[in-house]
């Protein structure tokens, strides 16, 4: 897992596994947003799965999924609302974090 820090606040990724949570509580974040809608890809977790592990190390997980290529100005919206009300710094992902960078 490679994370990108966008600022001192707000860190994207690609697809995280349940696997990674631990690493990113240690790594110091203090919450999780998918942009990632559940059934993308055969391979990817669905976001409960990651909510439900996240929630076992304490970190609070978010879904406001972005679909590839059509991130909208309201979700852009919608993801900067979501930044001020949760605990920072976040790690947003999605396949590749790029949604997560654009939103």
């Amino acid at each position: 897992m490679e994370i990108r820090s966008l600022n001192r606040e707000v860190s994207v990724s690609a697809q995280i596994a349940t696997s990674d949570i631990l690493a990113i509580k240690q790594a110091g974040f203090r919450s999780i947003i998918c942009n990632r809608p559940d059934g993308e890809g055969p391979d990817q977790p669905l976001f409960s799965e990651i909510q439900r592990v996240a929630a076992e190390f304490g970190l609070p997980a978010f879904y406001l999924p972005a679909e590839s290529g059509k991130v909208s100005d309201a979700q852009g919206a919608a993801f900067g609302n979501l930044l001020e009300e949760v605990p920072r710094p976040v790690l947003a992902y999605c396949r590749t974090g790029m949604r997560s960078t654009t939103l």
